[in-house]
């Protein structure tokens, strides 16, 4: 049966492996011995050799490395632990709570896996082996590889542990700051793995209702008036808590109880030192800041580690309180403490250092006020949390008016006079301190009175002031918010990280985690996230950019440019044109255009061409720049900020509304005003852009100007920028993104829970949904009844016709009546039943079995004749179906959400394409939109559809990447509709035959309205024949003879009727008649075409009436999605190809691309296919990748929740032996019978003894790997090693367009490419691609060389997803270049290096294989000759190289030789003919034609020029290789391949 996984426990592993900058120019000599001593950190550039000598290293070998016997290691000795605690882990000062490259080293030893681990005891393990595991832990989430794994086959020792782990700080031992910092990083980690079910069943019990009982008695009284459903529970767990205390004979005291104290005392210890420790000299009075300023002395001292402890604790109240399951009982607790108030009031949060923390406190109070109801989950609307507000605000004033008789003032005031900050306190001000803390403590029950804190008046103002204050609102903070970043927000460090982010800080930045509030958490984080990723490459654009111009102060005192940038130019002016009035209820403008102009003089042609391409909606940027009048020293330069290098004073965006030339001619328009006959290219060199700003950045600059005095930033700008297009997107999805805020989202209710997290993971599985479709008619899914019976293990499939009786003889289409088991349980489906694997046994699969053959009954029919003519008949499916993509296809065209995971070559494409086949054949009248990531995918999705019996018409291809379908019909809007268009005119001359030849008038095919009211002339005739066939059907020629439109047609390929049987001549007369009738139903659909006279309105009505299948990119729906509403653009099903390589917001955005129908969302079903084990969205930043998990895809967080999938289990793609390097990182990934069966991969790979290597690569010129520029990994021995295989595979005749080159990084591949450009002349020619693994990702090619290029650390292939795809992509041969003494000792890798070192470790080639096919099987190595290194390959190359250039010269000398003879024959015969006899003149002519004595010839041969052998199949793969054209220089990856 078909494993649906996810029901049970799932295996989670973390993927994200961090990878940081290593400084070029300090590697360390060998010669040098490293200095070993204890507690020494590792330079950052340490190399192999220098890891191999370091103390730590030689301690692992000696006691706990694989690589050494066990029975030779020394016993567990905690003394060793200890020691490695003290002297190379415990930090006593500095701002870093670890040593980063030691606990790097015993991490990567697998200290905590053989050592750690094994020999831990909950009871007797010390307090060095607990926080060095815990050391370990937080290592491997820092460099986010999976951390829970180790524990996985020992949940017992799991639960000690951690319970260990609870009770650390109660063991007496005093932890310093760096401990408690390193500890609390552990729980944020543990909070942050609730997917796990062993953590999170231990983790959650520190949040449950046991909290309570450490609440004020004031706080816990109103929180049980607040929620009286929680009375009964609480008193049940009290009694529950009591019993078992009595039965240990132990007092009952609740608030003693670990789950009570834990969180409660980590929150004190933090107030603590935040109030006493962060600050090492507390504010001194006024007459010590005189004397400290005389002495020169610094008034405040930050404790830099105190900082780092506090903001981490920060991050872990912010993760506790964004979900739902930790935030229902803590935030509570969180309010009796008062801690934003607290924080608030803190002298950090005013410091200048403490800007992180105060960006985090502020995150921290947005959601502890967030908007929802705690307890239900239930997000609050503006309304409700408006009214609740001025309910509080209310019966406040009420209890002031009765209590508290200096308030009458409050008590009388209208409600908007108070909900102010600065009104509140300005009103309470009246009170005393006593007064006030009565108020608060007692009246109120806000805080305890035993609060240290309540003596201090400011904090009690500002708890109640926070309490009783309007907050802004979600959708009013989202719609202040501009959209383009501005110079503050782009150079901030916590906002905006540099790309060099090590992991060991926190940001203040949301996380994407597995759950969310409600879906404008969900937005709202997602949305700040995608502005900062985009900021971050706007900033990386404009560095680049500007530098360029050469910026510098002229004589008049005012900036110039002695240089220039593709991308940016100087403004020669720039003015506001208008300032609109503000909408109702809002205080910004509501348009602000403004007209820049520049000059394009100084450019080359295709550089002009690129600034006159600008078009509306593109976005720029307008700079103001004023270097400093001297330039910076080079120390200053070093020590300035970026602003500050640059002269960079203001950054403002804005989008282009039209364009002129220095004419004032409109370029560029795509709206219609200018006709496309009237365009003219534009003159003159100046340029005027009319430009929208942004309404609230330009308010927020006003507002400044008017209240601070401060510059007008408008009157500043002197530089525009300019995107390069693809990359410039990012407006309108943080626009889609903001009215998807300000709109009520409407997500199916079957989808909704799951979405945010919560709730029955299969709660939307088409097994839990109403309205499945109980018959279903599977098509041409099925090519035979053997395939339909091999598709239903463990079901006994009974055929029947229609009329119910048996079909012994059935043959597809079939209708089948799905059983009830199959409806009942999802684990049920048709799928492969072998190898059912202990994980699935625990998941229920064996349960969900049927007991015994189950029936399942089948329907055979005789489908309709089609008609005709060829083009009537329909597209058939040829591809075999496994029971697993059976099984898929079910759950795909039932209603609710079908997840299908794709392992690499399983057919994920194909059954898609089939699921669209036969949900389209089901239900005709839904829509169906298809996503995907790249144009590519698409096209190839789209391509394949157009092989299935889906009428074209009802296809449409949207977005840039149409023109790259390989096909001859045009399925853009426009090439549909102008297809629509010919279409009609074909059809009404067919219906102008029809008339002639029914004797009616022609005029009746001048329109699709009057061919309508023809075809009720023409079904009446039908009507007519088929009243007079029930009379007459025992007459065999009674059809032949009578039928209305035999003339009509008279020209098909085949005789119309026999006349033999009545019941065939019937049969064939329904086909012909269904051809009639699907010509006028394709008249009726292009009457609209008709009717509608503009292209626009035209394309329109095809996207949002007729086609019945739309495709587009995930990109292009976000751009897009504010005219697909405008239009009521409408689908019912939703189909996303590449689901894990798409970002969450891209995915979700799709979902909402039409308006809810009386309050209901239209989405029936929801196809998900992707696989998460492969790499994951591109996210630039790796901030907002590791820090954020920006990079997790909805599919990937799916899977995390348990939500059921289905994994397809046979590949296609590969040979079986280069499947096992990747098929154990899936379930249960067997192979299709192709692979087994088809020559191709039972042939070895003709010059190799092997079809899969590692070949290692040692040093090269005495060199590894080197880094030119940060993460600009190169390794060149590996280059010139790849490069010398490729040519020696060219040499024996292996096509170019087969081969493709793969590396791990960028600058390995700008290295390859530069190698091969040097070396791969004389008709060698470049490979098909050489590109990095990432790129490569979703494309496959015969054979694979692959460079992994690393010497000193694995880097970030440590991500087994990244491996995956590496290992792949190959078909026929997989050859991998690298350091064996580095990857073999990787634990993620294991799996696949393992088998790869099963094999030796030096290239092996078959020297006796001269061309590039071989008769030897797979698996016969034949005479193996083993390269000993870079050189010596080398000299095979030249060898082969030398010897096929003598054997074309010797080719060359022996056609000239011919040639001669020839020529002298014939010469004698002609002489002999005239003469008899030999003329002198003609024997002179033939000596001269002779070879010379010394081997040359007169004849010209090129030399140097390689040709394959002359087989005719080697001309033809020559021919291929002349049309493959080498990519053009070095392409820009999406991403950098960290």
């Amino acid at each position: 049966m078909t494993k649906v996984y996810g029901t049970g426990v799932f295996d989670f592993r973390r993927h994200r492996v961090a990878e940081y900058q290593v400084e070029p120019g300090l590697e360390a000599s060998p010669e040098k011995p490293l200095e070993q001593r204890p507690g020494s950190n590792l330079s950052s550039s340490i190399t192999l050799l220098d890891i191999q000598r370091d103390r730590l290293t030689r301690i692992a070998s000696e006691n706990w490395s694989k690589t050494q016997d066990s029975a030779s290691r020394p016993p567990f000795d905690p003394k060793l632990v200890k020691e490695i605690y003290e002297t190379e882990l415990l930090v006593t000062s500095g701002s870093k709570p670890v040593p980063l490259q030691r606990v790097m080293i015993l991490e990567v030893s697998q200290y905590l896996e053989n050592y750690l681990l094994p020999n831990f005891d909950s009871e007797t393990s010390s307090f060095e082996h607990v926080m060095s595991m815990i050391l370990m832990i937080n290592e491997k989430f820092r460099e986010n590889v999976a951390a829970w794994i180790s524990f996985h086959d020992r949940k017992d020792l799991f639960q000690g542990f951690l319970k260990r782990v609870l009770l650390l700080k109660e063991e007496g031992r005093v932890m310093n700051i760096a401990e408690k910092t390193n500890y609390l990083l552990f729980m944020i980690n543990s909070f942050q793995s609730l997917e796990d079910e062993m953590v999170r069943e231990t983790v959650l019990k520190l949040v449950n209702l046991q909290l309570w009982c450490g609440l004020s008695f004031g706080r816990f009284q109103m929180e049980l008036c607040l929620h009286p459903h929680l009375l009964k529970k609480w008193k049940r767990m009290v009694k529950k808590e009591a019993k078992e205390a009595a039965r240990a004979g132990e007092p009952f005291n609740p608030s003693n109880m670990l789950e009570v104290r834990f969180l409660r005392t980590l929150i004190d210890e933090f107030l603590e030192i935040l109030d006493s420790e962060v600050i090492v000299q507390k504010q001194p009075d006024q007459e010590e800041t005189q004397l400290a300023s005389a002495n020169g002395g610094e008034l405040e001292k930050l404790n830099d580690a105190c900082v780092l402890y506090c903001e981490r604790f920060m991050e872990f109240l912010i993760d506790l309180l964004s979900q739902l399951p930790t935030r229902r009982f803590l935030k509570p607790v969180f309010a009796d403490v008062a801690v934003v108030a607290k924080c608030h009031l803190s002298a950090l949060y005013t410091h200048a250092r403490g800007r992180l923390f105060a960006q985090l406190v502020d995150l921290l109070q947005f959601y502890e006020g967030f908007e929802i109801d705690d307890h239900s989950g239930t997000q609050l609307t503006d309304d409700e949390f408006l009214i609740a507000h001025y309910s509080h605000l209310q019966a406040f004033q009420l209890l002031a008016f009765k209590q508290v008789p200096k308030l009458r003032d409050l008590a009388l005031a209208n409600i908007g006079a108070i909900d102010k900050r600065a009104e509140l306190t300005k009103k309470l001000s009246l009170l005393s301190s006593e007064e006030l803390e009565d108020l608060i403590c007692t009246k109120l029950k806000l805080i305890s009175k035993d609060d240290p804190w309540v003596r201090r008046p400011d904090f009690l103002f500002e708890v109640i002031v926070s309490f009783f204050e309007k907050r802004q609102s979600q959708k009013e903070a989202i719609n202040a918010l501009p959209l383009y970043p501005n110079e503050q927000i782009m150079w901030d460090e916590s906002l905006v990280p540099s790309i060099n982010y090590s992991g060991e800080g926190c940001l203040a930045l949301p996380k994407l985690n597995l759950q969310f509030l409600t879906l404008h958490d969900y937005l709202l984080r997602n949305f700040h996230l995608f502005r900062l990723e985009s900021t971050y490459e706007i900033r990386e654009d404009i560095q680049e950019a500007v530098p360029h111009l050469l910026a510098y102060i002229n004589n008049e005192g005012e900036t110039a440019f002695r240089g220039w940038s593709r991308m940016a130019v100087p403004i020669k002016e720039f003015k506001i044109t208008e300032v609109k009035q503000p909408n109702i209820g809002e205080v910004k403008p509501s348009a602000v255009t403004a007209e820049v102009t520049f000059s394009i003089s100084s450019y080359k042609a295709h550089i002009r061409s690129e600034w006159n391409a600008l078009k509306e909606h593109d976005v720029l940027f307008l700079l103001s720049i004023r270097p400093s009048f001297e330039p910076l020293s080079t120390e200053e330069a070093a020590q300035a900020s970026v602003p500050v290098r640059l002269g960079l004073q203001y950054v403002r965006g804005c989008e282009i509304i039209e364009i002129r030339d220095e004419e004032g001619t409109l370029m560029n328009d795509f709206t219609g005003r200018i006709k496309r006959d009237e365009w003219k290219p534009p003159k003159g060199e100046l340029r005027t852009v009319v430009v929208a700003l942004d309404t609230a950045q330009y308010h927020m600059d006003v507002t400044a100007i008017a209240e601070k005095d401060a510059e007008d930033v408008y009157g500043t700008f002197n530089i525009l920028i300019r995107r390069k297009p693809k990359e410039n997107n990012f407006k309108a999805i943080l626009e889609s993104i903001r009215d998807l805020m300000n709109e009520y989202c409407i997500v199916p209710t079957w989808l909704h829970d799951i979405f945010l997290g919560y709730g029955n993971p299969s709660a939307a599985q088409w097994t839990n949904m109403p309205d499945i479709l109980d018959i279903i008619d599977f098509k041409d899914t099925f090519i035979d009844a053997s395939h339909l019976i091999d598709s239903f293990p463990g079901y006994q499939a009974c055929f029947v016709k229609a009329d119910g009786t048996n079909d012994p003889s059935p043959k597809p289409p079939f209708r089948i009546r799905l059983p009830a088991s199959l409806q009942g349980s999802a684990q049920a489906l048709p799928g492969n039943s072998k190898g059912t694997s202990k994980v699935d046994m625990d998941n229920g699969d064996m349960m969900s079995m049927p007991l015994k053959e189950e029936k399942i009954v089948v329907e055979t029919y005789v489908p309709p004749y089609p008609g005709p003519y060829p083009q009537d008949q329909p597209k058939m499916n040829t591809v075999r179906f496994t029971p697993t993509q059976i099984g898929a296809i079910i759950s795909g065209i039932q209603p609710g959400l079908t997840m299908v995971v794709g392992p690499p070559g399983t057919g994920k494409t194909d059954t898609a394409v089939q699921i669209l086949n036969v949900l389209y054949h089901n239900c005709p009248s839904q829509r169906t939109l298809i996503i995907t990531h790249s144009n590519q995918a698409l096209n190839d999705l789209f391509e394949k559809i157009m092989q299935r019996d889906v009428p074209a018409r009802y296809l449409l291809r949207l977005g840039q990447g149409e023109q790259e379908l390989a096909t001859d019909l045009d399925f853009s809007r426009q090439g549909r509709v102008n297809a629509m268009l010919v279409r009609r005119i074909e059809l009404l001359t067919e219906v102008e035959r029809l008339a002639k030849l029914l004797n009616q008038p022609e005029d009746v095919g001048y329109t699709c309205e009057t061919a309508g009211y023809f075809w009720l002339h023409v079904y009446s005739r039908w009507e007519q024949f088929l009243a007079a066939c029930e009379q007459n059907r025992e007459k065999p020629n009674f059809v032949k003879d009578r039928f209305p439109f035999q003339e009509f047609f008279s020209g098909t390929p085949k005789p119309i009727f026999t006349g033999e049987s009545f019941e065939a001549d019937m049969r064939s007369a329904m086909g012909y008649f269904r051809h009639l009738k699907t010509m006028f139903q394709e008249l009726e659909e292009c009457r609209a075409f008709e009717l509608l006279k503009s292209t626009a309105d035209r394309a329109n009505y095809l996207m949002t009436k007729q086609a019945k299948i739309v495709a587009m990119t995930c990109t292009h729906a976000a751009l897009k999605r504010k005219d697909f509403l405008q239009l009521g653009f409408k689908y019912d099903n939703l189909l996303m190809e590449e689901s894990a390589q798409i970002l969450e917001i891209e995915t979700f955005i799709p979902m909402l691309l039409q308006r809810q129908e009386d309050g209901y969302a239209r989405l029936k079903r929801c196809i998900l296919i992707g696989d998460h084990h492969q790499l994951p969205p591109v996210v630039k930043n790796m901030a907002f990748q590791k820090y954020s998990h920006m990079d997790q895809s909805l599919f990937t967080r799916f899977v995390r929740l348990g939500i059921p999938y289905i994994e397809l289990n046979a590949q296609g793609r590969a040979r079986p032996s280069i499947a096992k390097l990747y098929n154990w990182r899936y379930r249960d990934l067997g192979d299709l019978p192709s692979v087994q069966r088809e020559e191709i991969f039972h042939k070895a790979n003709a010059g190799f003894s092997y079809e899969y290597q590692l070949v290692d690569v040692p040093d090269y010129n005495g060199r590894g790997e080197s880094a030119p520029s940060p993460w600009f990994y190169q390794n060149e021995g590996e280059a010139e090693y790849v490069v010398s295989v490729y040519i020696y595979m060219r040499l024996l005749g292996y096509p170019a367009n087969k081969i493709s080159i793969l590396t791990t990084y960028n600058g390995q591949k700008l290295l390859i490419r530069d190698v091969i450009n040097r070396r791969c002349t004389n008709g060698i020619g470049p490979p098909s691609k050489v590109t990095t693994v990432d790129k490569f990702q979703g494309q496959q090619n015969d054979y694979i060389l692959l460079s992994l290029v690393r010497t000193r650390f694995v880097g970030h292939l440590r991500d087994v997803r990244r491996l995956v795809v590496a290992m792949s992509r190959a078909r026929l041969g997989l050859y991998v270049f690298c350091r064996r003494s580095l990857f073999e000792q990787c634990y993620e890798l294991q799996p696949t290096f393992q088998r790869l070192l099963q094999r030796p470790d030096q290239l092996a080639l078959n020297m006796d294989e001269t061309t590039p096919f071989t008769n030897r099987a797979l698996g016969e190595t034949g005479r193996i000759h083993f390269v000993s290194g870079i050189q010596e390959m080398d000299h095979i190359v030249n060898y082969m190289m030398n010897h096929i250039v003598n054997h074309m010269m010797y080719q060359a000398q022996a056609a000239a030789y011919s040639s001669y003879v020839q020529q002298t024959q014939a010469s004698k015969m002609e002489a002999l003919d005239k003469n008899g006899s030999i003329h002198p003149e003609t024997s002179a002519s033939m000596a001269s034609d002779m070879p010379l004595e010394n081997g040359e010839r007169d004849v010209p041969v090129e030399s140097g020029t390689i040709e394959e052998p002359s087989t005719a199949t080697n001309m033809q793969e020559e021919s291929e290789e002349k049309d493959a054209t080498p990519e053009n220089g070095a392409e820009e990856d999406s991403k950098m391949e960290e």
